[in-house]
């Protein structure tokens, strides 16, 4: 059901992503708030990243957040307990077999899960057993299709390219963002809403350049030279040049532009 983890989950992966989670807070998590005593499921945790904006957003709201690996759900609950956090509960389970009864939770929390799974159809499938009815889904997943930057660069868009293949090679989609309507109508949700997030960074943008632009996008690109150039994707000085150009669009006369999806259901 899952692919590996194409980024892997080393502490410069882990710093990454909770750079981006600071830095898209508001744009993410800004329409998502649940209210007093609803008990909400994030699905696919990981080191929560997301949970920290998730839980601060809605502090009277109960929520549970799983993961698969052990080593994961151990730093997100570190990160909770730093924060001082006290309505986060953390438990590993498997999104396919969930151990919680059907109508247990009012609310379902997913972000930058299903470009990871084998056939997230099924996913969205069992995550509805546990939402009461009226519950809602909320799903987020980026699209790395839409990126664009200037200075244009062929090299960083192969170097994006390779990405994109190495998630299809596992059976995931680092495209899955465009698909949110269709595969969450196909799972028999109702009222679905498609809202599409755009990232836009340029000089008069800092911190969403340093946040995003650098310390995510490009980050995430020069963290899989080692799987390119063992797969004979790209040679290792061209991979190089197309992460050099990607670093480049930081530059005061750079531009940067991707975009998120962000979906809300109901059963």
């Amino acid at each position: 059901m899952t692919q590996a983890y194409v980024h892997g989950y080393d502490v410069h992966e882990n710093t990454r992503l909770c750079d981006q989670a600071e830095t898209l807070a508001d744009l993410l998590h800004g329409t998502t708030r649940y209210t007093d005593g609803s008990h909400v499921l994030e699905a696919g945790c990981g080191v929560g990243a997301q949970t920290i904006t998730l839980a601060l957003n809605s502090p009277t709201a109960q929520i549970t957040a799983i993961d698969i690996s052990a080593e994961s759900l151990a730093t997100a609950q570190q990160r909770v307990t730093d924060a001082g956090i006290d309505n986060v509960t953390f438990q590993k389970a498997d999104i396919l077999q969930l151990p919680f009864a059907p109508d247990t939770f009012d609310h379902v929390f997913v972000c930058f899960v299903l470009e990871h799974l084998t056939n997230p159809h099924a996913v969205l499938t069992q995550l509805k057993t546990v939402l009461k009815p009226g519950g809602t889904i909320t799903v987020i997943e980026g699209d790395h299709g839409s990126t664009f930057f200037h200075p244009h660069s062929r090299e960083a868009c192969r170097a994006i390219e390779c990405l994109v293949e190495l998630q299809a090679e596992g059976g995931g989609d680092a495209n899955i963002g465009r698909t949110l309507f269709p595969l969450i109508s196909a799972a028999g949700y109702h009222d679905v809403r498609v809202s599409p997030l755009v990232i836009y960074a340029d000089d008069s943008r800092p911190r969403m350049v340093d946040g995003f632009t650098r310390k995510t996008f490009a980050a995430m690109i020069e963290g899989i030279r080692e799987s390119v150039i063992q797969q004979g994707m790209m040679d290792p000085d061209t991979f190089e040049k197309g992460v050099r150009d990607l670093f480049r669009t930081a530059e005061p006369d750079g531009v940067f532009c991707y975009t998120f999806f962000k979906a809300v259901a109901t059963i």
